[in-house]
């Protein structure tokens, strides 16, 4: 019989303590599936996968800091019915395919997703009245393209200028380049929807596919939802005479079913004014600008691609019409972004 010591002693659990722990979790695997539609003002919208019906959600507790934006694939438990005043809870979002995000500047770490599992991004920009803005698109590209999504850009008020000069810059990356005008004298502000035409173009390229549309206000993004989804009554604006930017009408991104049997989806976005890339590395931002690439694939290693870096071959490359007609201007864009992604990776 051995000896015993303080060592052997233990304790009982308090009685009166707090409830024991346990492993056991609540099985989801049977939980409807819905896709989240919008987010705002604290309020979740989702689609509920099997008949359509939309679903006012709140997410578990164990969620409150996980990121819930249009697109997601979330599992519902509580109330699905839809009925006035029923509320659903959102207990699990399942693995997303694709993320598009962006941060407020090149120099900000923290970052904004902005739509999950999309598979294009369909980047607007108006021929005149907001001035298109290239540095913008580049933007958006190196976005989409970091995120693997496929891109088409719509260059819409074609009845007020050509949209030539961009369909030049970007026919070299191979980027689809769509035209939409409205009918002379249009209004937005009118009861009735302007027309918009152009549109079979962009109906083809969005069949069957989940699409959002990006930006800066007063482009007309909320016009041609409105002209793709009849029902969808998005709030249209102008343009601000003084300074010749838009005016920001839409306040939350929402997710509406497109008509027709192809089906598909187009994710309407606030206006942007900036496009922040903190999250897009060097290796990356080469994506967006394929034309480029061939040069840099001659550099050195760890080459910086800018104006001073000794056998940096892309001023060759570009020189020599390796780029095309708009080789000089994509390497402007394409190195005032390294700049900016450097600048901001040593802050």
């Amino acid at each position: 019989m051995r000896d015993w010591d303080e060592s052997d002693y233990r304790p009982r659990p308090n009685p009166r303590g707090s409830r024991p722990r346990t492993k056991r979790r609540p099985d989801y695997s049977d939980a409807p599936e819905a896709t989240i539609v919008t987010v705002g003002r604290g309020r979740l919208i989702g689609v509920l996968d099997e008949d359509g019906r939309e679903i006012v959600c709140v997410r578990a507790s164990r969620l409150r800091r996980t990121a819930i934006v249009p697109g997601d694939r979330v599992k519902l438990t509580g109330d699905t019915s839809g009925s006035d005043g029923t509320m659903a809870r959102i207990v699990e979002v399942l693995p997303r395919t694709t993320l598009l995000r962006r941060s407020a500047d090149d120099g900000d770490a923290s970052e904004r997703v902005l739509v999950a599992n999309a598979d294009q991004v369909a980047i607007v920009t108006a021929a005149a009245d907001p001035e298109p803005r290239p540095r913008l698109i580049d933007r958006a590209l190196t976005a989409a393209f970091d995120a693997g999504l496929d891109a088409v850009i719509v260059v819409t008020k074609t009845d007020l200028a050509t949209a030539e000069p961009l369909r030049e810059l970007y026919r070299v990356i191979d980027v689809p380049v769509l035209e939409t005008r409205t009918e002379p004298g249009a209004s937005d502000q009118r009861e009735d929807p302007p027309e918009v035409h152009g549109l079979e173009a962009l109906r083809e390229k969005l069949a069957g596919r989940t699409t959002v549309l990006l930006g800066h206000s007063g482009v007309g993004k909320s016009t041609l939802i409105n002209a793709l989804v009849p029902e969808a009554g998005r709030a249209t604006g102008s343009v601000n005479e003084v300074t010749g930017r838009g005016r920001h009408t839409s306040s939350s991104a929402i997710m509406l079913p497109l008509p027709g049997d192809a089906g598909g989806w187009a994710i309407d976005t606030p206006g942007i004014r900036s496009f922040g890339l903190a999250h897009v590395s060097p290796e990356s931002l080469l994506a967006a600008f394929p034309d480029l690439a061939p040069a840099a694939a001659q550099c050195p290693k760890a080459c910086l691609h800018q104006e001073d870096s000794a056998g940096c071959r892309l001023d060759e490359w570009v020189a020599s019409g390796g780029a095309g007609e708009r080789g000089p201007a994509r390497l402007r864009s394409y190195r005032r972004l390294l700049a900016s992604i450097a600048a901001g990776a040593v802050r």
